[in-house]
């Protein structure tokens, strides 16, 4: 018999260690029980990854390996999960940095049509409003709040750059966007 899971009832949890007691873990608990396919309620270590993605982070496979003890393919498809040992392994994923100023900047290019090390502000807002995790128009003006100049463009590299290298991983971080 096959058991199907329903990501859409887990896609729009998300973990945050400090928010994780009473009501939230119960949530947690749940989307962690929606991938128990046995009945155990325990996971499959094939599966962490996924349950990890579930409930908002988005770690790379690597990591999740390392975090697990890096197991065998055989360990992988055979051993289990409790809910009590996954918990810490997502607060340790929730930890790990989620990019270099590099990745952001790299990330940026995409949208640099002119190749000149600016992108358009309007565009910007209009991916942080509406692709991965969806920002909202305040949160959104809070972060570009003078970031863009008098042509609407915003300086992601270069000497002339009014966005600092601090910012740039806030602006596309701020909500742990999934864009590159």
């Amino acid at each position: 018999m096959l058991a199907c899971v329903d990501y859409s009832r887990v896609s729009i949890l998300m973990f945050k260690p400090s928010r994780a007691g009473g009501h939230a873990r119960a949530h947690f608990k749940e989307a962690f029980g929606l991938f128990d396919r046995v009945g155990d309620s325990m996971i499959g270590y094939n599966q962490v990854a996924d349950v990890m993605r579930a409930l908002g982070q988005n770690p790379q496979n690597k990591e999740v390996a390392a975090i697990l003890g890096k197991p065998s393919p055989d360990d992988m498809a055979n051993k289990r999960l409790a809910f009590a040992d996954f918990m810490p392994m997502m607060e340790k994923v929730d930890k790990i940095v989620k990019g270099t100023l590099d990745d952001y900047v790299e990330g940026l290019r995409v949208f640099d049509k002119e190749g000149n090390g600016t992108v358009s502000g309007a565009e910007l807002r209009i991916v942080l409003g509406t692709l991965g995790e969806k920002m909202s128009e305040a949160e959104i003006d809070s972060l570009l709040i003078g970031q863009e100049d008098e042509n609407g463009s915003i300086n992601y590299e270069g000497k002339s750059c009014s966005t600092s290298k601090e910012q740039i991983p806030r602006i596309l971080h701020r909500s742990r966007h999934r864009l590159f």
